[in-house]
Formats: C-alpha cells, structure tokens, sequence
C-alpha cells in the first residue's frame, strides 16, 4: 500500500505538542490582557503595556487628560459593573450545570443498558461487525468506554464554556478602559482574550480526545473497529451540553436582550445599557452565557463529532484493518497543525499590523480569515503528504473503494474553502458596509412592516449561495473518498477553529464593553468607538454562525453515513414508506424545535418587561437617575426562564432518535436524519443572518456615518424605532432557535450513531408486530 513517512512515535509527540503549543499561547495571551488594569489603587493605572517607567506614564497622563483618563471614579464604576456581570453569568452557568449533570448521568446510565443489551450483556468476545472471521471485544465494553467517552466529551464541552465565559467577563471591562486610549488598543485587548478562547478550546478538545484513543488502546489492543466506536460517545457528549448551553444561554440572553430595548428604547427613549434600566446587567450577562460560553460548546461540539466520524469510518478502512495508526489519527493530525496555522494567523491582526481607524476593524478581522485559509492550504498539503499513504481504500457501504492521498487532500481542501465561502456570504449580508443591509435600513422609512418583510427576504436570499457550497463540497469530497471525504471535509472547514473562535468571541466581548461604557457614564466619543467595535463584532459573529452550520451540515451528513454503515443498512430508498415518512417528520423536526424555542423568549421576555414597568412605575426617582434600579430581580427572571425552558426543546432533540429507533427501526431513522438535516440547514442559515442585518441596520442608523444613515435619523427618530422593532424580531432568530438548529442536526445524527448496535439488534418494535 506504500509507506507513511512520518512515523507513529513522530505523530505521538506532533499532537500532544501542538496541543501544549496552543494552551501555553493562550495563557500568555491572557497575560497580555491582564496588564490591563480594573482597580484604581495603582499609581499608574493608566500604564498601557510597556508604559512602566515613571517619564512614559508621566507624559502619557498629560496627553490623555483630556479622556479623563486618571478619572478613578469611572475606573472603578467599570470594576464593579464587570464584577456583576461577572457573578450574574458565574450563577446562571452554576444552576444550569446542575439541572444539566442530573441529565448528564441519567443518560449516562442509558447509554451503558442499551448499549449492554445488545448481546445480553455477555462477557464473550464476539466476531466483528465487518469482518466475521476475527473477533471482537463484547458489546458490554464498548457500552462501558461508550458510556466514559460520553461523560468525558460532556466535562469538556462544559469546561470549554465556562473558562471562555470567564474569559469574557474578566476582559469586557479592560476593553472599556482600553477605547480611551484610541481604538486600536481596544480592539487588541478583545480580540486577544477571543483568542485566548479560541485556542484552549481547540487545544483541549484535542488533548482529551488523543488521550482518551491512547487509554482506550491499552483495553482494545488490535480492536480498532470497537475502539473508535466507543470514541463517538465524546461527540455525543460535547454537542447534548452545546444544545443545553446554546438553548438555555440563548433563552437568557435574548429575554433580558428585548424586554431592555422593549421598555428602555422604545417606550422611555432612553439610551441602549442606560443604567437605569433595570434589564441592563441581565442583558449584558446573556452576551457571555449565550454567545460565548453557548458558541464555546457548540463548535467544540462540531469539532469532536468530525473527528469521530472520520476516525469510525477509517477502523473499517485499511488504515484500521492494517492498523496504521498515524494513517488512523490523521483528523487529529489536520487539526493539531490547525492549532499551528491560527497561532500565526493571530499574531497578524494583534502584533504584525495595528489597527488604527475604526474602518480597519472588520477588514483587520476578514484577514484573519483568509490567511488562516491560506496558511492552512499548505498544512493540508504537507500533512497528508507525510501521515497518508500514497494509496489505501476507503470503506463505502459495504465495499472498499481504492483513494489517492492527493485527493484526500482535496477534500479536506474544499471544505476549508467552503467555509471561507460562507463566511464571506454571511458577512456580505449581515455587514453594514454592504448594500444588502442597508436596504433593509431604507426600509424602515416606511416604518417596521417594511423593514421585516425586507429582512426576511434577505436572510431567505442569503441562503442560496453558502448552500451551493456545501453541495459542491459534498459531492467533490464524496466522489473521492466516499464518506470518509465528507468527514474529512467537516474537519477542513473547523481546521481554524482557533481564529473563528476569536473573531466570533470578540463580538460578545465588545458588546460588553460598549454597554460598560454606557453605564459608566463614559463620554459620547468612547461610546462611538465600543459601537464600532461592537458592529463589526455583530458580523463577525454572524460568520462563526455560518462556520459553525455549514460544519454541522458536513458532519451529520458524514455521521449519517457512519450510522447507515453501522446499522447495516446496505441501501436507503425514498421510495420505501417506512423511509419517506421519515423525511417527511424529520424536515418539520426543525420548525417544531424553533416553535418551541421562540415562544420561550417571548414568554420570558414578557414577565421581563413586566418586571421593567413595574420598576419603572414603582420605583420613585429612578428615571431622573436618583434612585438605583433593582438589577438582581431582573437577573433572576432571566436565570429561572432560561432554566424552565430550555428542557422541552432539549428532551424534543434527544428522544427522538431513541423514539424513531426502537418503534419504527433503522430504516426510519435515516429518514428522520436527513429530513432534518436537508430543512434545518435552510432554517438556521436565514434566521442567523436575518437577525443579523436587522441587528446591524440600526447600527447603522444609529451611527449614522453616512449621508444616507443621516437622512434616517438620530437615535429616536420614527426610522429607528422601526429599526429597533425588527432588531427585536430578530434576536430569538439569530441567538436561540438559529445557531441551536446546527446542534439539533448534528446531535441527532451522532446519538442514532451511538445507538446504532442497539437499534439495529431491537429497534422497529412497531414494524415487527405486524
């Protein structure tokens, strides 16, 4: 079959390496941030980084008076905002965690007996699945590391949410700080501390799942085909928190996020984050529970579901069968090479060129993407090149199909490229700098009907183009190397996972730091400077939006095919009813999930504007800034909703594989798999970038730099309050049901895939009565 050139010892060391490499740059960029400082006892708290000795800090004080720059009071208003807010996203994720690990063990539990039942929960080595003449390890250890895997993915995927929210709240406030010495400085200290997100999630997703394959081995020895089916359980671990994480975060964020701008903006005309707005902390908490900490398990998520698809569907290739293992760990190898490639992208935005004009920002972030794109091209290259042979076969239901390593590359390739694509489609529409937005914005002359009706138009046009995309890379990286090239093709499109994590954590972070600004009583020129941070943050998350349902789109797909490979399923033909009805309830899955998810903001945002007027009402003084409002209440509205909430859309996604699979069988199910992944693609692609343009069409009213902005008004104008309508539309769509739909596709592919031995031996009760 040919040689690898890179021996199993060089890769042993290769990807642990760069895992160490990118958890150590996080952490020193984290060091980076912290120079900036949030206590006014310092002598020099004005020091920027490198501004140590006493005639530097002496003459910077001078210049920078003007910015009231030495002001302690607004110095340590933003350390106790940011400390509230900190504790406000701290408690929630606590009580989240905790409603969540009762499911998290109770799942446990059923994975281990549904797994085990499988041959009776004998001891007895078996004979494999795809090759009847050598013999397996039971089914009850693959329920048993199955069920370890799951609890593993799930710790990890939790940790990975929590430090990247931690992370967050410990850097929105220096941010603030920062933007009164211009908007460079700012924009450094926000995008290094999403940077220092973006790299320990990606490291640490790597870590535990290279580990965890090394322990594994100790037990399975030379059974690969049991081993790497055991692995999917850390897929399904990390995406069923991401969907808890995303739904309830999203939930949070987004009824604090419209009852604030119900009651503040349009019925009190008072600023966005105005301190006295009593729905003011619970917003800015929801940046960080949705889309960070809720962003941080969903792509993590994605990444360890990729891995998992192509590392089950390589044991039964000839890189299993002949027990090539750096022929076998080549995802983790495109990712840990990934790690290398964004390190260095990420020096470009933060070390290389400094952004110095707010119309630098967004350009500085789409550079990110591409030459991570670029740089990750030649990596590819040079990976497959050394860790593949030069030729070896693929399994593809039931036969083994003869690959070239050079087309392998190619279809990681075109899913990276793709994922450029869609980023840049998603930017294009949800960018104020373009004219897709700011049509919408024109619309809301003729009030906020108009504006929605062009709104939804836009986020359905949006979605032709990163469709096409997918399609192509499908079909490209399928007729390569069957479903393995889809896998692969998943990992090409996460391989720069790291920078799309920064730029996307950048968003929230600097959301947060313009409502700091805000309720610290900052001058009007900083407060322009966080907004232009902020709108170009808006884009930026939109882009990790399409990243991460493009990926999720290529990675149930590749999960769907290792399930059909598992259950045995030689063929699946629309044709058969047991199939087409599956199609037909797996494509209204989505609507019935968004139904749900939607409603829930809007009943939470109820009782939160509610509570709004009531304090609004009751509390004497409060308008003229007097009295303070009472922020803890509103926090804990958001807190109970969220958690009350988030369990029916949770339990709609997770039962329904278990439901589908053992009443009406694996053919079904497949079915169900692919109807939810062709309609919820749709779905999440326009709401994501429907709410996106709504969003940043009253930026750009608001800000009003242009002559055309202008004519439509200040902050207050009859154009604004449109805008503000349908920006309030727009969040449940672009932070609940849109980037939740991406888990939903992808989870229930990987649960089916876990459950597959089980469905496959008991499943179709229904079908058998009659």
């Amino acid at each position: 079959m040919g040689t690898m050139l890179l021996p199993d010892l060089g890769m042993e060391i290769l990807i642990p390496a760069c895992a160490v490499i990118g958890i150590a740059f996080s952490l020193f960029q984290w060091f980076l941030v912290s120079k900036v400082h949030v206590s006014a006892d310092k002598t020099h708290h004005h020091s920027s980084v490198g501004g140590g000795d006493d005639k530097n800090g002496f003459a910077e004080s001078l210049i920078e008076e003007e910015e009231g720059i030495n002001d302690h009071n607004v110095v340590q208003k933003c350390g106790e905002i940011q400390s509230a807010i900190s504790e406000g996203a701290t408690s929630f994720l606590f009580t989240m965690y905790q409603y969540v690990g009762v499911f998290m063990v109770a799942f446990a539990i059923l994975i281990f007996v549904f797994l085990g039942s499988v041959e009776g929960f004998s001891t007895k080595n078996q004979p494999c699945t795809y090759d009847s003449t050598k013999t397996c390890k039971p089914a009850l250890a693959t329920a048993v590391f199955s069920t370890v895997s799951f609890l593993l993915g799930a710790v990890t995927s939790v940790i990975s949410g929590f430090l990247g929210m931690k992370i967050a709240t410990y850097a929105n406030a220096r941010t603030t700080l920062e933007a009164r010495k211009g908007v460079g400085k700012a924009f450094i200290v926000a995008f290094r501390s999403g940077a220092v997100m973006g790299f320990l999630l990606a490291a640490n997703g790597l870590l535990v799942l290279f580990i965890t394959i090394l322990l594994f081995k100790m037990y399975y020895g030379e059974d690969w085909e049991g081993l790497f089916e055991a692995i999917t359980g850390y897929g399904l671990g990390g995406s069923s928190m991401a969907l808890f994480g995303r739904v309830g975060g999203g939930i949070y964020t987004k009824a604090a996020d419209v009852g604030a701008d119900l009651v503040g903006k349009v019925e009190r005309n008072i600023p966005e984050d105005d301190p006295r707005n009593p729905a003011v902390i619970a917003d800015n908490v929801g940046d960080n529970v949705g889309d960070i900490a809720g962003m941080g398990s969903d792509l993590f998520g994605s990444y360890a579901e990729s891995s998992c698809a192509a590392l089950v569907v390589a044991s039964i290739s000839s890189f299993g069968v002949n027990h090539e293992l750096t022929a076998m760990l080549y995802p983790l190898l495109v990712s840990s090479v990934g790690i290398l490639v964004c390190l260095l992208t990420t020096l470009f935005a933060t070390d290389f060129f400094e952004v110095k004009d707010v119309k630098e920002i967004e350009p500085a972030l789409k550079k990110q993407l591409i030459i991570s794109t670029a740089l990750m091209t030649v990596g590819i290259a040079i990976v497959s090149w050394v860790a593949l042979p030069t030729a070896f076969t693929i399994f593809n239901f039931g036969v083994q199909k003869e690959v070239q390593s050079w087309q392998l590359f190619l279809c990681v390739g075109v899913g990276l490229w793709a994922g450029l694509i869609i980023g840049f489609v998603t930017e294009y529409y949800t960018s104020n700098a373009y004219s897709p937005v700011q049509d919408v914005a024109d619309s809301c002359r003729t009030g906020a009907a108009t504006n929605v009706i062009f709104g939804l138009a836009l986020g359905y046009k949006s979605v032709i183009i990163p469709i096409f995309a997918i399609a192509i890379s499908i079909f490209v990286s399928f007729s390569f190397a069957a479903m393995y090239g889809i896998a692969v093709a998943a990992l090409g499109m996460l391989s720069t996972i790291a920078t799309g994590l920064a730029i996307d954590a950048y968003g929230p972070i600097s959301d947060n730091a313009g409502g700091i600004a805000e309720m610290a009583g900052m001058s009007h020129r900083i407060r322009e400077r966080t907004d232009a941070l902020d709108a170009a943050g808006n884009t930026t998350a939109a882009i990790g939006k399409g990243f991460a349902i493009g990926s999720a789109a290529l990675v149930s797909l590749a999960l769907f095919g290792a399930f059909v490979s598992r259950a045995a399923i030689s063929t699946v033909d629309v044709l058969t009813p047991k199939v087409f009805i599956g199609l037909l309830v797996g494509a209204m899955l989505p609507y019935w999930f968004s139904a749900m998810t939607m409603k829930s903001v809007g009943s939470a945002a109820l009782k939160m504007v509610e509570e709004v007027r009531r304090q609004f009402n009751t509390i004497p003084g409060l308008m003229e800034g007097t009295a303070k409002p009472d922020y803890a209440t509103c926090v804990k509205i958001s807190t109970d909703a969220s958690i009350k909430e988030m369990i029916p859309p949770g339990a709609l996604v997770m039962l329904t594989p278990l439901i589908v699979g053992i009443l009406f069988g694996v053919e079904t199910l497949s079915g169900v798999l692919a109807g939810s992944l062709v309609s919820g693609v749709q779905i999440a692609i326009s709401a994501s970038n429907t709410g996106g343009a709504w969003d940043n069409a009253k930026k750009y009213i608001e800000a009003g730099a242009s002559e055309h902005a202008r004519t439509l008004g200040p902050k207050g104008s009859d154009a604004h309050k449109a805008a503000v309508i349908g920006d309030t539309v727009g969040d449940p769509l672009k932070d609940t049901s849109g980037p939740s739909l991406n888990i939903l596709i992808k989870l229930m592919a990987v649960e089916s895939l876990v459950f597959a031995p089980f469905f496959a031996t008991h499943g179709g009760l229904l079908f058998k009565l009659f």
